[in-house]
């Protein structure tokens, strides 16, 4: 089985970075260690500061980008209301040419029955006064009127 080397590269990185401050100080100790406290004072405060740096960008792209997702929402609420009342106009145009037809239709239907109802009453007059005739002929071969 394989062992982890992670051990093996902390320890060196350590030593090495023991050996970096002993240097740096000249082989004292005490010297090392005020630079490696110092050293680790200007990280932190560098940290710190970006740190608020990152806060403070991050809030600016945050209103930034609420402010665009608001434009965004506001010009897809307008799109849609104006595709909306378009459609509505054009369902109300084609109701309207709809009634519009349907009163043709139902004002030809009723032309057109009276036109047959008048036809028929006619043919039925026309029957009548043929039967009539007729009759009043037939009548007067056996002595009617």
């Amino acid at each position: 089985m394989s062992r982890s080397r992670a051990p093996v590269y902390i320890g060196l990185a350590a030593a090495g970075g023991i050996g970096y401050y002993l240097y740096s100080a000249g082989g004292s100790p005490k010297a090392a260690e005020k630079q490696f406290e110092t050293d680790l004072k200007s990280v932190r405060n560098r940290a710190s500061g970006t740190a608020g740096e990152f806060r403070t960008d991050a809030k600016k792209y945050g209103a930034e980008a609420g402010a665009k997702i608001d434009s965004t929402v506001a010009q897809a609420q307008n799109e849609y209301n104006r595709a909306a009342a378009h459609a509505q106009n054009e369902y109300d145009r084609a109701a309207a040419q709809a009634r519009d037809a349907s009163n043709s239709v139902s004002k030809q239907v009723e032309d057109a029955r009276s036109q047959v109802n008048k036809s028929i009453d006619a043919f039925d007059k026309k029957v009548e006064d043929t039967a009539a005739k007729a009759k009043s002929g037939v009548s007067g071969w056996f002595g009617g009127k």
